[in-house]
């Protein structure tokens, strides 16, 4: 054999064991971490449960601020509140040779924290009834995927006998990235052209610690578990001042849905609660400041009150925000909010206008939990949850990601990723979750089916509005998004407009490139519908 042969072939060989570790590489990244956890409970069992007593309430809350002193400082020197490599400057506290910055997530990416205004968090309330102990949380983050609340679930001291965790992001678009897609990416010239190539910046030590602290927060909530009275309020909030649907056609769910909390025959409160359904970026896309938006202050008005003029008195306790229905797109982005003083008016991206939104909402809220005509107790308050393992049909740009396992580990066959849906029961009260940010139309009706959608359909899929299945047996109902996942926007497949010709002023709308593809929405109904109407026979 000549040396030119052994050289060519030896060169083969080494071509195909790299070729076979990259692909075992890229296979058993389709696996992922918790690839054979699996949910389908609905508890208690009928005929086992205890029969409902006193319910038990309690709450904790963990701040999940990053530690700035592990990341590296910077100068905007061209003021652009973003990461210019080549212009801006930092100081290299590792000694890597590359800027490690808080990303911040949301908008566009290179967008590194420059501060902190108020300390992002994770809170948690336990239910205890009826033989149940179940736990809602709530986090300060733009979205969270399944597998990080399968890792806190995993995590729970068994000896506290919870039987059920649901997990659900706020939403908010001023917090460091923790879904891997607001990180660094590095621009690069190709030609007479830019590209924007990932470099993933994005920090895992940060993800940690919200898993840490969840844990920690849950764990306290239960072993704080106390009696406790249970209140219930529903109130409309006009669209006006607070809240704009983006696209059309223009569907707000105005419904916000509030619990209040009480040492039984007290009027000392443990928690509030608060689901209502708007995008927490009141800051916009240039903020370099970290803060939990609109939500930090209508909690901080609820639990201390709001400031004169035209303040309220606060109820004490811990406050807790639950992410509502923010697709279709619900923003205050285009909304000019009225300050409380009657004269000030804020339209552009402020602190001042995130604090005009959120003591705005905690006006109405404190004054619908002190109108007698609006509160209820919750006499019966008996617990039950259904949690079901979905596969969601992804495509696009999410199942390209999901295969290459760059974001949510984990994929199935035919284009699947694994999620979760939730309908929780608090006596009288029913909840639904849905992983990802669902159109209100879906919900609460409103689909429509115009000429130029992308598949020609005359009549809506996603019917009849959830809502029917959802107040069949209960006297309040609410949706709690970005709840246990994120796998983006749920928009009606009639409504799915991504080519031309185009349903509105010929032109596109903003949505479905956010989205895991136009199946999600017929099977996150299908899915609800079916978890619902088993969860109102068994119930």
């Amino acid at each position: 054999m000549s040396r030119w042969l052994k050289i060519l072939l030896g060169f083969l060989g080494v071509l195909a064991v790299l070729a076979v570790v990259i692909a075992a590489w890229l296979y058993s990244l389709r696996f992922g971490p918790h690839h054979d956890y699996e949910l389908d409970v609905l508890a208690p069992e009928p005929g086992t449960a205890e029969a409902p007593g006193q319910l038990e309430v309690g709450v904790a809350m963990r701040e999940i601020s990053p530690d700035f002193d592990l990341y590296d400082s910077w100068t905007d020197v061209n003021g652009n509140n973003k990461y210019d490599e080549g212009i801006d400057t930092y100081q290299d506290r590792n000694k890597n040779g590359k800027f490690d910055g808080i990303w911040m997530a949301g908008f566009g990416t290179n967008r590194p924290a420059q501060g902190l205004n108020d300390a992002p968090s994770t809170r948690a309330i336990a239910f205890r009834n009826n033989g149940i102990t179940m736990v809602m949380v709530t986090i300060d983050s733009v979205g969270i995927f399944h597998n990080e609340y399968v890792t806190i679930r995993e995590s729970i001291d068994k000896a506290l006998g919870v039987d059920h965790v649901m997990f659900s992001a706020t939403h908010v678009h001023e917090t460091p990235d923790t879904m891997k897609i607001w990180s660094y990416w590095k621009r690069v010239n190709w030609g007479d052209d830019q590209l924007d190539i990932p470099i993933f910046g994005f920090r895992q030590d940060y993800m940690d610690m919200i898993i840490k602290k969840s844990k920690e927060a849950i764990e306290e909530a239960v072993s704080k578990l106390q009696p406790a009275d249970m209140y219930c309020a529903e109130v409309k909030v006009n669209s006006d001042g607070f809240v704009d649907d983006s696209r059309q056609p223009e569907v707000i769910n105005e419904r916000m849905a509030l619990f209040r909390f009480t040492k039984p025959g007290t009027d000392q409160t443990i928690a509030t609660f608060v689901n209502w359904g708007n995008h927490p970026e009141t800051l916009g896309g240039s903020n370099p400041i970290i803060t939990a938006d609109f939500p930090h202050y209508l909690r901080a008005g609820l639990e201390n009150g709001v400031p004169e003029p035209n303040g309220v008195e606060g109820f004490g306790g811990m406050c807790l925000y639950f992410q509502g229905q923010v697709g279709g797109l619900m923003t205050q982005l285009h909304v000019t909010v009225p300050d409380r003083n009657g004269v000030d008016l804020y339209k552009e991206d402020s602190f001042k206008k995130a604090e005009a939104l959120g003591y705005n909402l905690a006006v109405v809220a404190a004054t619908a939990l002190r109108d007698e005509s609006l509160v209820w107790k919750n006499e019966n308050p008996k617990l039950a949850y259904f949690a079901r393992t979905v596969k969601a049909p992804m495509s696009g740009q999410y199942e390209y990601a999901i295969k290459l396992g760059l974001i949510h580990e984990g994929y199935y066959a035919g284009g699947k990723a694994k999620t979760e849906m939730n309908v929780l029961r608090v006596g009288d009260v029913l909840i639904l979750t849905v992983p990802g940010e669902i159109y209100p139309e879906i919900v609460e009706g409103g689909i429509v089916a115009l000429p130029g959608n992308d598949f020609n359909l005359t009549e809506p899929v996603e019917v009849p509005p959830l809502r029917t299945f959802m107040e069949e047996k209960a006297r309040m109902a609410f949706v709690v998004g970005l709840a246990n996942d994120q796998i983006g926007y749920i928009i009606p497949r009639s409504q799915w407009d991504n080519e031309p010709p185009y349903v509105y002023n010929n032109k596109s709308q903003y949505g479905e490139e956010n989205s895991a593809g136009p199946d999600i929405a017929p099977m996150v109904h299908q899915i609800a519908k079916e978890m619902l109407t088993e969860m109102n026979q068994t119930f």
